[in-house]
């Protein structure tokens, strides 16, 4: 996959039918703000605000599939037709200002029904505004996630890939140019894919090929649905960081799988699956990851953690660890990082100011 050409980071990138007018995305983070899973004004301006920033690829919170599959009872949903039209405002406005938008769809799994963070963050009473949680297998994630999730049965698992099929369609509606399916951060379909949480006994458990059953049946399964013309993207943890679990050795081959079924790129992230790992948190401590399933399994991937500075971002581009950079809290603090990006690296001209803010830049 090497370019005889220098590819930086604001270089576009077409996958498919989308061109990004750069390498570029705003990593999906979810807000906690919506009500019933619908999108409102804080959602416009803070995905928005990144489009005009300048970023290629604004991607579009964890959205859940179903009510029993959101984190809290703030998270995104696109379980039902009502969810769409704000959601149609908000892509407009990102494209008109030059960005792709995208919209990563999930499931919690174990991890659902919780308080949003700065509510304490820890699992709901059915009672208290929560509701029951479902999973491979009947183990709780610990700590203050502390409910036992029912284990699913085969009709449950039909159920939800359903789900994300109908969730799909419904985000080519609402005008999404980019699907991400969610399989990372310990939810529900990463809960299949390690053996530390999955025990099952049926076709979905026990061996390599069972685990990865539930992730490759959904990603088969959407890319049927969502057209031909528009990228496909799976968001994987490549290690547990802990010992026994999934780890890069299985990302690699279950990336080729997804490959072979329809997905364009893989979103390298870690971590997440059990409250005790130690996770060696450090500036691009993830990026091998990206570099490794990129090489190994000769598929387009993005890199994501602790990626800050413009320099940072450019080389892994540059490097051909990756094909795109996702910014996360870095966005958060500086929704025009990508613009101050292109001027810190002699690219000014490279990306546009809106033309309300030129002055400015």
């Amino acid at each position: 996959m090497s370019n005889t050409q220098a590819v930086h980071l604001f270089s576009p990138l077409t996958i498919r039918s989308v061109t990004l007018r750069n390498r570029i995305g705003i990593s999906p983070m979810c807000q906690y703000s919506c009500d019933q899973g619908v999108a409102g004004d804080w959602h416009l301006v803070h995905l928005g605000a990144r489009a005009a920033g300048g970023a290629g690829l604004v991607i579009a919170e964890a959205t859940a599939v179903s009510p029993e599959g959101r984190i809290t009872p703030g998270c995104a949903g696109l379980w039902d037709d009502k969810h769409i039209e704000p959601l149609l405002l908000i892509n407009r406005f990102i494209k008109q200002y030059g960005a792709a938008p995208g919209v990563q769809i999930a499931h919690a799994g174990r991890k659902a029904s919780a308080a949003r963070p700065w509510d304490g963050g820890a699992q709901l009473a059915d009672h208290n505004g929560g509701w029951p949680v479902i999973a491979p297998s009947a183990l709780p994630f610990g700590g203050e996630l502390s409910k036992t999730p029912r284990a699913m049965h085969p009709e449950d698992i039909a159920r939800v890939r359903a789900c994300f099929v109908a969730t799909a369609r419904r985000a080519l509606a609402a005008g999404y140019e980019w699907l991400e399916l969610h399989a990372a951060h310990g939810y529900l379909a990463h809960e299949f894919l390690s053996p530390l949480t999955n025990h099952r006994s049926d076709r979905y458990g026990g061996s390599f090929e069972n685990r990865i059953r539930f992730l490759v049946e959904v990603a088969a399964a959407v890319r049927e649905v969502w057209p031909e013309r528009l990228p496909l993207a799976v968001r994987l943890s490549c290690t547990d960081w802990m010992p026994g679990g999934w780890d890069i050795e299985q990302t690699v081959e279950l990336s080729r799988r997804l490959k072979g079924q329809g997905v364009d790129l893989i979103d390298c992230s870690s971590g997440g699956l059990v409250p005790d790992a130690q996770i060696p948190v450090a500036p691009g401590f993830q990026v091998p990851f990206a570099e490794r399933v990129r090489k190994e399994a000769e598929i387009l991937t993005a890199a994501v953690g602790m990626i800050t500075t413009p320099k940072q971002a450019d080389a892994i581009i540059r490097k051909e660890q990756a094909e795109i950079v996702l910014i996360g809290r870095e966005s958060l603090r500086d929704a025009y990082w990508p613009l101050r990006a292109a001027q810190v690296l002699g690219l000014k001209d490279a990306v546009k100011a809106p033309l309300q803010y030129q002055r400015a830049w």
